[in-house]
């Protein structure tokens, strides 16, 4: 199979878990770039920056127009994660690859565990800014540790994004994924701009078909995710995360 056709059905696949989670993305696309396409580590963790930044500003478009983002949550938790996000990035570069390996698995499960537990989002409030009442402070300090990790990991880091509005602002599914590609593509952008450098090992004539396909993608995950309940939602993304915990968890030590 050439690699045009592997980056164009590994986009359609990144793509549909951010449409219709609100994260995933960059869990998905960082080992399809390194096992399916050839990245370097370094390139990959890069690549999928660009990916998840250009497909969750698609999304976020898909999202508000059903009004299933939280604007001023969102934008505190961005602005709270942009430095840290930007930091971290620079300091990852610096560190083994095998112990930020083995750092995004743990985090994955600890993530997929919470999401696994019965909380407030299966039967919250409808969605808009008045719902919930919002704690700055506790909203800010998560959002500055996600954008640290989002940095360091390189990832968009919605798969830690979506547990953190459900459990800290007591967001419902619905609007925690919504919100959460806000968060995204701000963290992603920050970080971002501390890794030019590595966007020489890019191939951007895999990157750029990939990306269209990621977007395309996210269409039809939005569609699928107002067919499916919040419980239900829930439950895969948990999947999915404990599953490349697994694979990551088990390439590290290998």
């Amino acid at each position: 199979m050439s690699a045009l056709v592997l980056a164009l059905a590994a986009g359609a696949v990144v793509g549909l878990a951010l449409g219709a989670l609100g994260g995933g993305g960059s869990v998905l696309a960082v080992p399809a770039l390194i096992y399916l396409l050839g990245f370097t580590p370094a390139a990959a963790t890069t690549a999928s920056l660009i990916i998840v930044t250009a497909t969750s500003i698609t999304a976020l478009y898909a999202h508000a127009r059903t009004g299933a983002v939280r604007w001023r949550a969102g934008a505190l938790f961005a602005a709270a994660g942009l430095l840290p996000a930007a930091a971290a990035g620079a300091a990852a570069a610096r560190l083994p690859q095998p112990v930020l390996t083995a750092a995004f698995a743990a985090v994955a499960a600890l993530a997929a565990v919470r999401m696994l537990r019965p909380g407030p989002a299966d039967s919250g409030p409808a969605v808009g800014d008045r719902a919930v009442a919002v704690r700055p402070v506790k909203v800010a300090g998560t959002g500055a540790g996600l954008g640290a990790l989002t940095g360091l990991l390189g990832v968009g880091g919605g798969f830690l994004t979506v547990p953190a509005l459900v459990t800290v602002a007591a967001f419902e599914m619905r609007a925690a994924v919504g919100t959460s590609l806000l968060v995204i593509a701000a963290n992603s952008l920050a970080s971002l701009a501390t890794r030019g450098a590595t966007t020489a090992g890019v191939d951007w004539g895999l990157i750029a078909p990939f990306t269209g396909a990621a977007i395309l993608g996210a269409w039809d995950g939005k569609r699928l995710a107002a067919r499916v309940g919040g419980t239900r939602l829930k439950r895969t993304f948990a999947i999915l995360l404990l599953a490349v915990a697994a694979f990551m968890l088990v390439d590290a030590v290998a």
